[in-house]
């Protein structure tokens, strides 16, 4: 629901869930079929950036449908001006697919290092003690913030296709590892780890045999799966209690689908149950505090702070 500038009163304040529809991201090294699973999405748009001009050769080579795109945009203005139409122009469009992150940042310190530092990327300029990476989350807000209303007054979902590198992991519990990031700044992905509802990662299940005797051998690589929650080998995140893992099938079609149902099947497991009249029926609260506080200073003192399940938004619709 749009934000109301206006200050708060005990009258205004919000129980249920928000219906507005989510913004999320989808990540996973190049060629593992992000895009096509983005075209899938409800009545789709794409903003394509940076050379990121994959969806014309799928569409090309009829690996998905026609979809609809603007023009490949290389600054940040354009940008914003095609986020600005969608919200304020008459169209039917549903979903808005970014395609792809890295290439969105890259427009956003380009157009900071001309407005702010002349055009100078060097130790005088951009990169000097790494300030222009600080002064761009200033621009990357506005952008989040654009995508906000956009989802806010237009109903429209989002989502951002981001590329992953392998990087050595800093593990402040032990060794040191490597593990799939995004391919973007990490100040960058901080503010947008945050805004999204979810991070997805999509790649090919592999397996490795061997090891200690033998020389280990990676197994598989042909069966593509998406994963909800973050692991040692990547990041991942949702906000609706989605399965960790989720089979693509055979098809961008079919891995849409699946990912439909699953979202399905997290509403569902989330609606309390009815009665005979269709009114939810609620679990009777404790008896007394003392029913759900430690008797002694055992407990961890930590509470539950876990997130209420959204609805489901156009992004999942089949």
């Amino acid at each position: 629901m749009p934000i109301v500038p206006q200050r708060p009163t005990l009258s205004s304040v919000l129980t249920g869930p928000s219906s507005r529809p989510s913004g999320g991201i989808i990540l996973g090294p190049e060629g593992v079929g992000k895009t096509s699973l983005g075209a899938c999405a409800f009545k789709p748009i794409f903003i394509m950036l940076g050379g990121e001009v994959g969806l014309e050769t799928l569409i090309g080579a009829g690996r998905v449908p026609p979809t609809p795109r603007f023009p490949e945009l290389d600054s940040f203005d354009p940008v914003m001006s095609g986020i600005e139409a969608l919200r304020e122009g008459r169209h039917d469009y549903k979903t808005l697919v970014i395609d792809a992150l890295n290439g969105l940042e890259r427009l956003v310190h380009e157009h900071v290092c001309k407005r702010d530092y002349g055009g100078r990327w060097g130790k005088d300029g951009f990169l000097s003690y790494m300030q222009g990476y600080e002064n761009s989350l200033a621009d990357w807000r506005l952008l989040l913030k654009a995508l906000d209303r956009l989802r806010n007054e237009r109903r429209m979902a989002v989502i951002m296709l981001g590329h992953t590198r392998v990087a050595t992991f800093k593990n402040p519990e032990g060794p040191d590892y490597d593990r799939f990031t995004p391919d973007v700044h990490p100040k960058t992905w901080g503010l947008t780890h945050k805004w999204s509802d979810y991070v997805l990662f999509l790649h090919f299940e592999t397996f490795v045999e061997g090891g200690k005797s033998t020389r280990a051998k990676g197994k598989g690589g042909t069966r593509r799966v998406i994963h909800s929650e973050r692991s040692s080998a990547w990041d991942a995140k949702n906000r609706f209690g989605l399965p960790n893992r989720i089979d693509c099938g055979a098809s961008p079609q079919q891995a849409w689908k699946n990912l439909v149902a699953a979202f399905a099947a997290s509403k569902a497991a989330a609606q309390p149950p009815a009665d005979a009249n269709g009114s939810p029926v609620m679990p009777e609260a404790p008896a007394s505090a003392a029913a759900i506080e430690p008797d002694d200073d055992s407990g961890d003192g930590i509470e539950d702070e876990s997130e209420e399940t959204p609805t489901p938004t156009e992004e999942v619709r089949s």
